[in-house]
């Protein structure tokens, strides 16, 4: 018992450290736009995208809120941060939720229109975008209803979506360095591959942890 509690001290110290790490990453990325500046990193694809007042705004809006909402994400899955420090819980949740809804999503939805890898990537965006708003509300409104289970379930599935940041550049990285493929090909791949995977993973912990607690 004492080893199977170790193991899994383990694993989850991993699966934190992971996420802390690439958070770091991201934050990285984020700094290079601080101050604004139009051509560096990702903006040197976009130069006529660029030229369009709303998309600035909408890309801005978008990297600046994504890194605050990743990071706060984190806190909503600690059972120490959720039962010692309950205000902590409530507070960044709150800070979470209406970041995407107000900022995030919406913003992702205009970028959506204008994504490198023509139609696949715009209706990839545009799902993961709609989704995110979907989910994120639906954990908002079940709290507010007190059912618990379903708050967590799409707390779970929005995370997911969140985590598409890191996850479509690590499966970029994945197949830029075994498959020789054109650039806009990797994008279009990725591009689906960056949330799809995180939803099919978010579903199976939602389902193991419904069938576990059926059994307790």
């Amino acid at each position: 018992m004492k080893l199977k509690l170790n193991r899994f001290f383990f694993l989850k110290a991993i699966l934190y450290g992971s996420l802390v790490y690439f958070i770091y990453l991201l934050v990285l990325i984020t700094i290079q736009y601080i101050p604004i500046n139009y051509k560096i990193a990702f903006l040197n694809l976009k130069q006529e995208e660029i030229k369009l007042a709303y998309y600035k705004l909408a890309f801005f809006s978008h990297v600046y809120s994504s890194i605050i909402i990743i990071s706060l994400g984190l806190t909503q899955f600690s059972k120490t941060i959720r039962n010692r420090f309950s205000s902590i819980h409530k507070i960044s949740g709150k800070v979470y939720i209406l970041l995407i809804l107000l900022v995030a999503s919406p913003s992702g939805l205009i970028m959506s229109y204008h994504a490198n890898g023509g139609l696949i990537s715009q209706i990839s965006f545009l799902t993961l975008s709609i989704l995110w708003f979907v989910f994120t509300l639906s954990a908002y409104t079940s709290i507010k209803k007190r059912s618990f289970k379903k708050h967590r379930n799409f707390m779970i599935r929005s995370y997911a979506l969140t985590l598409s940041a890191i996850s479509l550049r690590l499966f970029k990285y994945g197949i830029v360095s075994v498959f020789e493929l054109p650039p806009m090909d990797t994008y279009k791949i990725v591009s689906v591959l960056g949330w799809t995977i995180n939803l099919g993973i978010a579903e199976i912990i939602i389902r193991k942890t419904t069938h576990k607690n059926m059994y307790n």
